[in-house]
């Protein structure tokens, strides 16, 4: 009876052990603005890589812009080269935006409200779940679009079916192109999405709202070794360590960085740099530290199945019958038997042939 509940104590610890590692690896492949080198290519020859600039840095569309026509020249010096046939295709993709206020007004009411200014394919890394209509790209020729979250449709204008609506930011028209679920949760309201949010423009912040700077760039493209688009990435955008962050998002989960984040506890929260994170990022950090924990947990229930399997080998191993010395001359005995019984069997073939003949 007690050896039957201590192999029932060990099968639940270790199936404890596999259920937190299930958890903890679903919630590191739950969040979309982390995934987007999956969506991009499934080779695994991309990576993301993200920026976080303080007010400091004064980033600006030019670096941008400069960065981003700097790319295809080190790709093809790195022998990266676009292999589709379609015109289209391309070998990255970026986004960039800054925080912010705009008032917005529609022929009903107005509000103040929290923006959020986009540059690049922003809604390709962040796809937040729309309501209706649908999204804009900040690479579009016209900048008077905007999407704006629920609350904001239902106190401009008593609905969320808004989608070609007009709204005024700044005086100027714009149209809504979308309206999207605001995500809800204590995590994500203590990561800044406990307020209406509106995303509009980098143009439209910039000219008709209050702008505090180009805050977040992020990309994905390829990463022919380990490590190279990181810092590249680094070096054309983050040599101001003082003022910029970059971080791979890629391999943000892995068993390697979470190890590095529970090392890093206690000095984890300590941040000398004068960067305040976007919503997303919050929310990333956050689930670092919860996915750190569960591993804690899951190894110290793998602890104990391992020590009552070394336990029990040790034990098997001071009461077995036999040495080491005693099982390699039995298998030297039993080779030679082998070896000796080939040839006998070839001898025999060998007469039988002669007197065939």
């Amino acid at each position: 009876m007690k050896q039957l509940c201590l192999k029932i104590s060990v099968g639940v610890s270790f199936l404890i052990f596999l259920v937190l590692l299930g958890i903890s690896n679903y919630m590191g492949n739950s969040l979309p603005e982390q995934q987007m080198a999956k969506r991009w290519s499934d080779k695994k020859d991309v990576a993301q890589v993200s920026c976080f600039f303080s007010v400091s840095a004064y980033i600006t569309q030019d670096q941008i812009e400069e960065f981003e026509h700097s790319l295809d020249s080190v790709l093809k010096e790195a022998s990266v080269e676009q292999e589709s046939t379609n015109p289209g295709a391309r070998l990255w993709i970026d986004a960039y935006s800054a925080d912010g206020k705009v008032t917005i007004a529609s022929e009903r009411s107005s509000m103040e409200a929290d923006a959020i200014g986009i540059g690049g394919e922003f809604f390709r890394f962040h796809p937040l779940k729309l309501l209706t209509g649908s999204y804009f790209s900040g690479n579009d020729l016209m900048q008077d679009y905007c999407v704006i979250d629920e609350d904001a449709a239902w106190q401009l204008f008593g609905s969320n079916d808004v989608a070609g609506q007009m709204v005024y930011i700044g005086g100027i028209p714009h149209i809504v192109t979308g309206v999207v679920e605001r995500p809800g949760g204590r995590l994500k309201e203590a990561a800044g999405l406990s307020e209406t949010v509106v995303y509009v423009s980098y143009q439209t912040l910039r000219d008709h709202g209050t702008d505090y700077g180009i805050n977040h760039y992020e990309i994905v493209m390829p990463n022919p070794v380990s490590g190279f688009a990181l810092k590249h990435v680094k070096e054309k955008l983050g040599s101001d360590e003082k003022n910029v962050e970059v971080l791979e998002n890629t391999s943000r989960y892995s068993l390697l960085s979470r190890i590095k984040t529970i090392q890093a506890f206690g000095t984890r929260s300590m941040n000398g740099k004068a960067i305040i994170y976007p919503y997303w990022e919050n929310v990333a950090r956050g689930y670092e530290d919860i996915i750190a924990l569960l591993t804690v947990f899951a190894f110290l229930f793998l602890l104990y199945p391992v020590i009552m399997v070394l336990t029990a080998l040790i034990r098997w191993w001071k009461h077995k019958g036999w040495t080491i010395k005693e099982v390699w001359q039995k298998c030297r005995d039993k080779a030679e038997r082998f070896v000796e019984c080939q040839r006998e069997q070839r001898k025999r073939r060998r007469r039988s042939e002669g007197d065939y003949e």
